[in-house]
């Protein structure tokens, strides 16, 4: 349970985070810093069990899902998983340390760490997946969390602006990553990491692996800021430092390179993987690099070298050599550890002074001489100063730079390019030491006098600082173990020989070296030269910027989605239902033509003169529905009730006393909705409608549709219902209800059990369309129409039978709806026993957690309707969003409990109890599942149906105060929010 462990305790972590006191500083810090040394501890713990005498083994533990469809929760970890983890955890710890320090006590600081666990939990389940679907939802999380976590000062407008633009870049290219998972799994045959890990010559030799490659590079390249989709990086610098120095040094962007790395075995070593991936790393290692010079926000320039050594680590992938993939591997936590160093001096220099303008911060040498040597130390490493880390790898990017065979220009400008990002790393860094810490004392006029900060806020960067120097100065005791471990997964078990030494001799790679150190220094000098062109001005670049780019395809986008939107869309219902019923017409005959078996028939059974007088009666009352809908709209109400009856009838006729039930309660349910509706509506004409040809067209139109889809509904249910038994699923639900689950009730047995996963996404559904209307409803505001009543009718409503009455609907058929309210409040506890009694005896006879629900629901809403909604708010005191959590947590927990005896999610089980009776009792689990969807509908009908309701009494009240019917919507709209505000007061 060691890798359930690691993924788990950060998203616990998180949830208890999300609970605390805004102000609980202290034990935010303390909760996220446990769990991050806790995991960190954990991983270090589990090398041992990585590295055997064979080499670096894996670890694998999975949960199943759907094992039936070869879906699992499957963590698996190898070399490369456990560098990651390392990194994710450990740079976690420090940056919850510091972030204590960091953040203001005004902030809401366990929201931070609650968004902060959350997210390491996420990069945990990316780099530990252990097969393809895992990877993509993991995936998508940590784009989500991250939103948040830049977002985080949200009353900033460019904390929300580079949020919006992180989650949208990095969005659609897990979008595309998605569907290139999805190609590699179909590929292989299988979604199982292992299973695709080994089946690098099937996808390489395959048709569709460039397609599959774009896809999967497209997700790779967004998330690690590479070119063109570099532009949202910068733009997260808004967010505070520590989110900085965690997302954009160790664990957020290095997901891209994390996927080059997993699949480079499978992926790598064709054309197309290194002219794709090689380019976007030349391309973004110098665009990185060249506009990092140029930045006067410290947290800017960083977030452009971070762009620039990212583009580093892509292009070492690309170069398909084994050396060259060990090399950025090595790279890869490098760069975590001066960089994450470096974003957090910079948090420091931005904490301590007030500013990050680098125009205004030199000098800080004399105030801050600490933060400013640790900060020197970790500018080096960037640089690649000898014995310093960033200096190893990157003579290994150098050496390998010159020893790639392709075409004769690419052969030098490689070596060339390369020797010419490294000068503008020296120049950047150059500009961060020289700039902000030597030089005349400017950073006395900064906002708050710099000074040192406290002690704990400076540790984490010391020790990182520290690991630079240790892996610089002894690199092959201090690294080269763990390097080993993490480079053989990505090299397929192989690891060529290489050397760390610091002295290699007087060689290519050393004079690069020499040629970037004096190339950077004349860079650094020639910059207040190159910069001429303002401020915000990049030479070479100009007005190009990819963040213009999008917001010109965003705006290109809105307009012709504007303009499909006038040219299919309608103010109007029924063009809409036309279109929709046209297409499924015919797209559903096209399907039944094709795809439908011509088997034989059964043999039919005589027609019953009564079941055909019962269908009789349904199709005169839907005639009736269609010809009173225009005049007598409650009338149309009562008549399409009717055909619902018939439905019902239908059903018991059929021995299908479980769908008659059902088929009852929803009617009720939907004739009280109905009802409500009903006031909505526009008011339908004083005299009847001319009926010109246009309109009898039409309504021709109309009928033709009608019928026609009418018939294919039919044809489909005759066709079903006519096949040989032999064809059907039923047989294996009679035959496994009782002995596999425990139930002599058929129907309800497949709904909480054979169909279980169905149901629970059915009941995530109607919780979303409940909460949906319910959001909708809670500021909407009737037309004038609904507003402008009738002098006599503007008066307190009562009850919702005021809000129902047809005058309302300014229909004259029938009178007020009288129930006596008494009678109506005694039968709600005999509904309550009855919709007990449905649910206790759903497993093994008619009845069950749906229909309960909608009989409880209903007695509730007669509640409503004889005693109004204040009444029964006051005195019930119903919480339909209670009701749909506590549903929605049934049946999570019920399915996830089969977890904890190692089965697949939702799997049932009977316990016996001796109690009471001889016999005992058997409880399925689908209890409780049922339970669930009982909560989960009785919650989400209350809340909708209420919420209509409740907009009646309001619109009612609003027409009522308004005096004149003819005045503007503005003043009752106006009149209604103000005693909105005085309420909430």
């Amino acid at each position: 349970m060691l890798l359930t462990t690691l993924l788990a305790l950060p998203f616990i972590g998180s949830l208890f985070a999300a609970v605390l006191p805004t102000r609980a500083r202290n034990a935010g810090a303390l909760l996220a810093g446990a769990i991050a040394v806790t995991c960190t501890g954990l991983t270090i713990s589990a090398l041992s069990g990585l590295v055997h005498a064979q080499g670096v083994g894996v670890l694998r533990e999975q949960v199943d899902w759907i094992p039936a469809v070869g879906l699992s929760l499957g963590l698996r970890m190898d070399g490369l998983s456990w560098l990651f983890c390392l990194l994710i955890y450990g740079i976690g710890a420090l940056v919850a340390l510091y972030a204590r320090y960091y953040l203001s006590p005004r902030d809401p600081v366990p929201r931070f760490y609650a968004f902060m666990l959350a997210f390491m939990g996420s990069m945990a389940g990316v780099v530990m997946a252990g097969n393809l679907v895992v990877l993509a939802f993991f995936w998508e999380l940590t784009s989500l969390f991250s939103f948040l976590l830049i977002g985080y000062w949200y009353h900033r407008k460019d904390a929300r602006c580079g949020a919006r633009n992180a989650l949208l870049v990095t969005g659609t290219g897990g979008l595309c990553l998605l569907a290139g998972l999805l190609l590699m799994g179909h590929i292989v045959g299988s979604y199982d990491m292992d299973a695709v890990l080994a089946a690098g010559d099937k996808l390489r030799a395959h048709p569709l692996y460039l397609t599959m490659l774009v896809l999967v590079l497209l997700g790779a390249l967004t998330k690690s800021a590479q070119f063109p989709f570099h532009f949202w990086l910068p733009q997260a610098m808004a967010a505070p430092t520590p989110v900085s120095a965690y997302l954009h040094s160790a664990t957020l962007v290095k997901a891209g390179v994390f996927l080059l790395a997993r699949f480079w075995p499978v992926l790598s070593g064709t054309d197309a993987w290194f002219w794709i991936v090689g380019g976007a790393g030349l391309a973004t290692l110098l665009v990185g690099a060249w506009a990092a010079l140029f930045q006067n926000d410290l947290k800017g320039l960083l977030a452009y070298s971070t762009i620039s050594h990212l583009g580093l680590i892509t292009l070492l992938f690309g170069l398909n050599s084994n050396t060259a993939a060990l090399a950025a591997v090595f790279h890869i936590l490098n760069h975590a550890t001066f960089k994450a160093s470096l974003f957090m001096a910079a948090g420091i220099v931005d904490h301590e002074s007030g500013t990050r303008d680098i125009r205004r911060l030199s000098g800080l040498w004399r105030l801050m001489p600490i933060t400013a040597s640790l900060a020197i130390v970790a500018s080096a490493a960037m640089a690649g100063v000898p014995l310093l880390n960033g200096f190893l790898s990157k003579e290994m990017f150098f050496a390998e730079t010159t020893f790639v065979t392709t075409t004769p220009w690419l052969q030098w400008l490689l070596p060339a390019a390369a020797t010419f990002a490294g000068a503008l790393s020296v120049a950047y860094a150059l500009r961060f030491v020289f700039d902000v810490f030597f030089g005349p004392a400017k950073a006395l006029d900064a906002p708050r006098p710099p000074h040192e900060p406290v002690r704990w806020m400076r540790l984490p960067i010391e020790l990182l600082v520290l690991a630079c120097l240790v892996v610089g100065v002894a690199p092959q005791s201090s690294i080269g173990r763990i390097l080993d471990v993490a480079a053989q997964p990505v090299l397929g078990g192989e690891v060529p020989d290489y050397s760390l030494a610091i002295w290699h001799g007087f060689n290519l790679p050393l004079a690069m070296s020499l040629a970037a150190f004096i190339g950077g220094t004349v860079i650094y000098l020639m910059r207040p030269w190159l910069a001429r062109g303002g401020p915000d001005h990049v030479p070479l670049f100009g007005r190009l910027s990819g963040q213009n780019a999008l917001h010109w395809l965003l705006v290109a986008l809105a307009h012709a989605a504007r303009n499909t939107r006038l040219l299919l869309d309608t103010h109007r219902l029924q063009p809409q239902l036309r279109w929709l019923l046209g297409a499924a017409l015919i797209g559903g005959t096209i399907a039944m033509a094709t795809y439908l078996p011509a088997d034989t028939a059964r043999a039919t059974l005589p027609v019953d003169p009564a079941f055909a007088t019962l269908w009789i009666i349904g199709g005169v009352c839907a005639i009736g529905t269609a010809w009173a809908a225009r005049r007598r709209r409650l009338a149309s109400l009562t008549l399409s009730g009717g055909t619902g009856l018939c439905c019902c009838l239908t059903f018991v006729w059929c021995s299908a006393p479980d769908l008659a039930l059902t088929q009852l309660t929803v009617e009720i349910a939907t004739t009280v909705l109905l009802l409500l509706a009903l006031r909505w509506l526009p008011r339908p004409p004083a005299r009847p409608i001319d009926m010109n040809a246009g309109r009898q067209l039409r309504r021709l139109r109309d009928l033709v549709l009608a019928l026609g889809f009418g018939a294919g509904l039919s044809a489909l249910a005759w066709w079903t219902m006519t096949r040989p038994l032999e064809h059907s699923v039923s047989d294996f639900y009679l035959k496994n209800s009782k002995d596999e689950a425990g139930g002599a009730n058929v129907v309800n047995v497949m709904l909480v059990d054979f169909r279980g996963f169905d149901t629970f996404g059915e009941a995530v559904v109607l919780a979303i369309v409940a909460l949906t209307v319910y959001a909708l409803l809670r500021r909407f505001r009737p037309a004038r129409a609904a507003l402008a009543l009738p002098a006599q009718q503007r008066r307190e409503p009562h009850a919702m039978t005021d809000l129902v009455n047809p005058r309302h609907v300014h229909d004259t058929a029938v009178g007020y709806l009288t129930i006596p309210a008494v009678l109506v409040r005694l039968l709600l506890p005999l509904a309550a026993t009855v919709s007990a009694w449905l649910f206790l005896r759903g497993h093994n006879a008619p009845g069950g957690g749906f229909v309960a629900a909608l009989v409880l629901a209903i007695a509730l809403l007669l509640q409503y309707l004889v005693s109004g909604t204040q009444w029964v708010d006051a005195r019930v005191g119903l919480r339909p969003r209670r009701w749909m959590a506590v549903g929605m947590l049934l049946l999570l927990a019920t399915g996830a409990g089969a977890w904890v005896w190692g089965h697949p999610f939702l799997t049932s089980h009977t316990v016996h109890l001796p109690w009471p009776g001889a016999d005992g009792t058997h409880l399925p689990s689908a209890f409780f599942f049922d339970l669930g969807v009982f909560a989960v509908v009785v919650g989400t009908t209350l809340l909708m149906l209420t919420s209509v309701a409740h907009q009646s009494v309001r619109a009612h009240r609003a027409a009522a105060r308004t005096g004149d019917e003819e005045k503007p919507l503005a003043r009752a709209r106006a009149t209604e929010d103000a005693a909105d505000a005085a309420g909430a007061r």
